[in-house]
């Protein structure tokens, strides 16, 4: 927001697409005014410039790390579609250390928060969603859901089916959210076994 309501000559200069190339050309300015409130931008902009490529280089590794850690320990979970690191490590670390709590799959999806909660009144069965669980834990879903609809044949021939029948795409994730747990449930417990094995 510093570049954004800087003076129009020094975001000209400075203005970049890319964020990286924009903190790296911050991070190399030198004061581009006599004025002390133009000194005091650039300087600004630079230790923060610094700061954000400093930062980015910390994520850089420790994604590099995490990406490490999940083949080793959770490789049948890594091997599905649209699962990445970030989403592994959430997916296992919402398990936890004892996954013998999680007595099916059903479990697993309450935990995650992508269970169907009944709402049924009378002879009108409905069910309503479920807004609590582990919220770290139903975005990772979300964004494995969200990643093979965009990639995955099998996931873009049901959303089209699905579509078909009437449901809204907000219905769609939530039906995928939960069709992902049940074929991710085994692979979890499978990769918790085999690291607690190995330890």
């Amino acid at each position: 927001s510093l570049l954004v309501s800087a003076p129009q000559d020094v975001r000209e200069r400075l203005w970049k697409s890319k964020p990286a190339d924009c903190a790296k050309g911050c991070a190399r300015v030198r004061s581009l005014g006599t004025t002390e409130l133009l000194h005091t931008l650039t300087t600004t902009l630079c230790l923060l410039a610094k700061r954000w490529l400093l930062l980015a280089d910390e994520v850089e590794k420790l994604d590099a790390m995490l990406d490490a850690l999940t083949h080793q320990h959770a490789r049948r979970l890594r091997e599905q579609f649209g699962v990445g690191p970030q989403t592994a490590a959430v997916l296992l670390s919402t398990a936890g250390d004892n996954p013998e709590r999680l007595r099916n799959e059903a479990s697993l999806a309450a935990l995650c928060g992508v269970n169907p909660l009944p709402a049924s009144s009378g002879k009108t069965v409905r069910h309503r969603l479920n807004r609590g669980g582990n919220r770290a834990a139903n975005n990772a879903l979300w964004t494995i859901a969200m990643v093979r609809m965009r990639g995955d044949p099998q996931t873009q021939s049901y959303v089209a089916r699905r579509s078909a029948q009437g449901l809204s795409s907000k219905e769609i994730q939530r039906c995928l959210k939960r069709y992902i747990v049940r074929e991710l449930y085994p692979l979890i417990l499978a990769d918790l076994a085999d690291s607690a094995r190995a330890c």
